[in-house]
């Protein structure tokens, strides 16, 4: 009984002290790599339009709510400074932009970590027990990385819809509002709640000009092989659709709209308009060959391609580019996240489709602003 009280009260002051140290630890004091966004339009101002944000983001962005709002809301100041923002305007950010909340109001030593894995590890040792009970309460096969964001998600879910919901406000605009991963979320009287308990997913929410979320989420449907250890993926009969000023759309969450199924789901539900947050990793990754599908292969899909293309025609060949009419809708739009997150490293440009054809974003190692008006 006293060796077992002796292991306990070491193993306290162990978690004591890393608490300790983690929160003394200094913050990176490298600048911030974001200049000012190259701006790019496609089309003839028209009153609507959809807006692509290719911010650049690194790990101090994601300190706070307030944090992640200053840095998204320039450069929404700069699309308004630009002329390109109206009422309908439909402004899309890229996926994952609020999964790194996770990192919120952690210590020093987390946004000095030298990679991701180094990240989580001590975000476990600043919440140590609320990692020990969600990870008691995770089945996943990778248990840990969900149990840090079970732990984390009803905060996360809180400090999400604080920034798009303020962003879509102060700039009168719809906001499909990237993605961020969440346990078993839903909308219930306007707010963004979750289960702790229940499967986690990779979501996306669409904010409108007054700051109200739409009562329906994005989920998944194709999770790629980095997170199917621990997010679960969405039925595609579930994909909604959102009425906007601009007119109805459709939000495919990157590797989602590589899929004809989604499309079709989307065309059952009279889509208009698509925005396509995305991810693409890691750097460089555009101009080198595609390795094909890492999702199920759809049956339209030529297999030769694998090789012949690179990432970057691929995206134009087999996702949003290449399938928009097979949604019925009008004109889409893809964006990709840009920066520079612990080691995880990012790449991608901006995708804008409409009958005239397929135009590409800026070709840029730092942020960007697509901007494609609609017809009529």
């Amino acid at each position: 009984m006293r060796v077992g009280g002796f292991i306990l009260a070491g193993l306290i002051a162990l978690l004591v002290l890393a608490w300790i140290v983690f929160r003394l630890w200094p913050l990176p004091d490298r600048p911030h790599a974001a200049g000012a966004p190259q701006v790019s339009v496609v089309g003839t101002p028209s009153g609507r339009n959809l807006v692509g944000i290719q911010p650049w983001l690194e790990e101090l962005d994601y300190r706070s709510a307030g944090s992640l709002h200053a840095a998204l809301g320039a450069y929404l100041e700069a699309a308004r400074e630009a002329g390109v923002l109206t009422p309908q305007s439909v402004v899309a950010f890229p996926e994952h932009a609020g999964t790194w909340l996770v990192a919120a109001h952690a210590p020093s030593a987390v946004y000095s970590a030298p990679g991701v894995e180094a990240a989580m590890v001590r975000l476990v040792a600043a919440r140590p027990l609320a990692f020990a009970g969600a990870f008691l309460r995770s089945r996943e096969a990778d248990r840990a990385a969900a149990a840090v964001f079970r732990a984390n998600g009803a905060r996360m879910a809180q400090a999400y819809q604080q920034v798009f919901s303020r962003l879509a406000a102060e700039y009168g605009v719809t906001i499909a509002a990237g993605s961020i991963v969440l346990p078993d979320p839903h909308v219930r009287e306007g707010r963004l709640e979750v289960r702790r308990a229940g499967p986690l997913y990779n979501v996306s929410a669409v904010f409108a000009p007054d700051g109200s979320i739409h009562p329906e989420l994005v989920r998944k449907a194709y999770p790629i092989p980095s997170e199917r250890g621990f997010t679960a993926g969405a039925p595609v009969p579930d994909y909604p659709v959102f009425d906007t000023p601009a007119g109805r759309l459709g939000v495919l969450i990157c590797a989602d709209s590589w899929h004809p199924d989604v499309y079709a789901a989307l065309r059952d539900r009279g889509a208009e308009l698509l925005a396509v947050p995305a991810f693409l990793q890691p750097s460089g990754v555009w101009d080198r060959p595609w390795g094909g599908y890492t999702t199920p292969w759809p049956d339209d899909a030529p297999r030769a391609d694998a090789g012949r293309l690179t990432e970057g025609e691929a995206w134009q060949t087999h996702a949003l580019a290449g399938r928009l009419s097979g949604a019925g809708a009008q004109a889409g739009l893809t964006t990709f996240l840009r920066g520079e997150l612990w080691d995880l490293g990012s790449d991608g440009r901006a995708i804008l489709v409409d009958a005239g054809g397929v135009t590409l974003g800026p070709d840029t190692d730092g942020p960007a602003i697509s901007v494609l008006w609609v017809d009529g």
